[in-house]
Formats: structure tokens, sequence, C-alpha cells
């Protein structure tokens, strides 16, 4: 039972889930009646289906045993555990969910998914198993929530179901823009603006003016391999330059270093391409400042005479999974320097890189807008689910 962490507002309680929905346990019908071709109803196993409130079926199954109706509340019971979605429609719903379908008379189906997402985490604390997290029937029944009157329910549910309308729009304008990039890049990136002619290279068909040039020509680019300083030059205190150590401080397009290195060894300039070399191998970030790099990356640093920085960065982009396949180790992938120096990619003559660079940064800055409107809408939303929750906030709403 969860513990009451606070006092409630007038007309609030705090009730168990058993007495206010029913709890309904699931139960994985046999393999032989599973399928993709739509026969039966659509079969979820666990949480790996759940979207954001509604989730993703991507079988079916001929002979349901457990059934979740539309609107019930879907929760994993299984690592992990406490994640809650909405049933969209009838589904079949597996040993690794669990339903709990509203009391129509006492709660709205929407104020409970919403009280069980802001409160989910807590089922962790009473789940069971020391290698593999689950919750059983008893602990759902007995899960205790804050719950205010039913018109109060709906009102709550409806100011933040309209957040959450504002965040899928932005999410599919975020989706859309993505699919424009890579169309774009594809495009741009192969056939470059305005060519008739193509010609085959060792890396494919390319314009008839563009080069083949390895990352190694030292003409045109610089190659950094990174070394990590001894570890009692580390810092959090600004002493030094930024350091990175590889991947982990990598952004969408620039890293946020969280340490300081007092003594760097290997030093990154402002627009170099940082490219990780240890697993994971291949993704690419463009250094913001003068930092200092470990083991796990390398830094790419372009002729501005010759490349156009923006462009090697999106070509690399482009290119990265090319670099899993050189990658070397069984269990542990990293690529060397000569993998690195011997990379070859298209370049095109430098007005043209600079036209390409500017398309596809264009399109960057409007999915670096979309990503801000979405966390502002989501720390909205988080704040709104903490006050209007836990009746720190009241709502007014007309009695039925």
């Amino acid at each position: 039972m969860m513990k009451k962490e606070y006092s409630l507002p007038k007309g609030w309680k705090w009730v168990k889930l058993k007495n206010v929905c029913n709890i309904i346990m699931g139960q994985s019908p046999p393999s032989s009646t599973y399928n993709k071709i739509g026969e039966g109803v659509p079969f979820l196993q666990g949480k790996m289906e759940f979207g954001e409130i509604y989730p993703s079926p991507i079988s079916y199954c001929s002979e349901p045993v457990k059934i979740a109706e539309k609107d019930d509340i879907l929760i994993s019971v299984r690592a992990p555990v406490g994640d809650v979605n909405i049933s969209p429609s009838k589904v079949c719903i597996g040993r690794g969910l669990a339903a709990i379908r509203c009391k129509s008379d006492k709660t709205n189906y929407l104020f409970i998914f919403y009280s069980l997402k802001h409160n989910g985490k807590k089922f962790e604390n009473i789940s069971t198993g020391s290698t593999f997290k689950a919750i059983r029937k008893r602990e759902i029944e007995n899960f205790t929530i804050p719950l205010p009157p039913l018109p109060e329910q709906r009102k709550i549910a409806e100011i933040l179901s309209t957040v959450d309308e504002a965040i899928q729009k932005v999410d599919e304008a975020i989706a859309r823009t993505e699919r424009l990039k890579r169309g774009l890049m594809k495009e741009l990136l192969t056939k470059g603006i305005g060519h008739r002619e193509l010609k085959d290279t060792e890396i494919g068909r390319i314009p008839k003016e563009w080069e083949v040039v390895r990352l190694g020509d030292e003409e045109i680019m610089e190659l950094v391999m990174g070394q990590s300083p001894p570890s009692s030059t580390y810092n959090k205190n600004k002493r030094g330059l930024p350091f990175l150590q590889g991947k982990i401080e990598f952004g969408e397009i620039y890293p946020s270093p969280e340490i300081y290195c007092s003594s760097p060894i290997k030093i990154a300039e402002p627009n170099d391409i940082l490219l990780s070399v240890r697993a994971p191998v291949g993704d690419v970030n463009i250094a913001p400042f003068k930092c200092c790099i470990g083991r796990g990356l390398s830094a790419v640093r372009a002729k501005p005479d010759k490349v156009n920085h923006l462009f090697l960065f999106y070509c690399l982009k482009f290119n990265g999974k090319k670099f899993e396949i050189l990658s070397a180790g069984s269990t542990f992938k990293a690529i060397r320097r000569q993998e690195i120096e011997n990379f070859k990619i298209p370049l095109p003559p430098l007005p043209e890189q600079h036209k390409i660079a500017e398309v596809l940064s264009t399109v960057d800055k409007k999915l670096e807008l979309e990503r801000k409107r979405k966390e502002k809408l989501d720390r909205i939303k988080r704040g709104l689910m903490n006050d209007l929750l836990t009746g720190k906030r009241r709502v007014k709403a007309e009695a039925d």
C-alpha cells in the first residue's frame, strides 16, 4: 500500500484502486494463435508496444485469453514495472500487462491514467523479485491514490489531455521535419544541386564535378586522435578546458561537457567534427569551442578554404553507419586512425558545399525550435500534473 505522503484538500480522499476500479491480470495465449495478418484482436505482450499514451500493437491473437476493453488503463507488471498506456480498443493482454477498468460512476479513466503516470515510479518500490521485478494483482489493488470528486477528475483530465494534444502536434511536426531532413540529406549528399551528369566511383554514383577524397588527405583536413589525460586533472570547477570523453556527452549537433581538464593532452578546436571512435562507433558532433578530447573521440579538422565544416558534419552523419563496418573488436567495437584516414567521402566544389550545408542547417534550426517547444510543453505538463493531481491547485468543475 502506498504511503499517504501529504494531506488532501476538502472533498478529496485517499482510495485503493480496488475500491474504484477492477483489475484484470494479463495471460499469454498459446503462441500458435499469434499472427500478423489481423486475425482476431490486437495482442499486447508488455511495455515494448507502449507509446506516450496509446500502444501500437504489432501482432494479433485469434484466441485471446484475457481482454482489455477500450479506455482501460494498461499497466506494465513485469520489468519495467509501472508504465501505463490507454487501451485504444479491445485488445488481448499477455502476462506482462494488467488492465485497470475504471468504474465510471466513481472515476474518470483519463484522470486515473494521469494519476498512475504521475505516481508510476512508486510501483518500483513495491515490486518483487531480485533480478526480474514484477508486481502482483494485490499490489495493484492496494495501490493508493488521491481522488477528487468526479467532476473535478474530469476537469483535471481535460486540462492535461489538452496539453498532451499540443505535445502530440509538436511530435508530429518533429517527425515530419526529420523525414524531410533524411530525404534532403540523401538527395543533396549523393546528387547535389542541379547536376545532370553522374559518374560511377568507389563510393557510388556522384555528380561528375565532385571528387572523392580521404579524411586523411592532409591538403584538406587534419585528424587528431583523442587521448585521455590523467584522471587527477579532471574537475567540475571549470579549471582548464571542457573535457569530452566520448559519445556520452553528444547532443543532436553539439556536445554538452560536464567536466573540465586542467592538463589537456589532445585538443579539438571550434568547428572540428568530433567522431566517436569507440562503441558506439561513427556518431558525430561539432565542437562548439576549444576542448580536450579523450580516447573515445577523434577530431576531424577541415581546412576552411577547401571544406565547409557543416558540410563535412552532415556528410559524416549521413555515412556514419559505414564506420560500424570498419570497426574492429568482437566485444568492444572501435575504429583506428588508419580506418578514419582511409574513409572516403564525396566532395563538391566549395560553393556547393556551402549551399548544401545552408539547406540542411536551416532544417536543423527548425528541428531545434520544435524540440524546444516540446521541452517547454513537457515542463508545463509536469508542473500541472504535480499541482493538479495532488490538489495543490484546485480547478472549478461543474457538478453532475
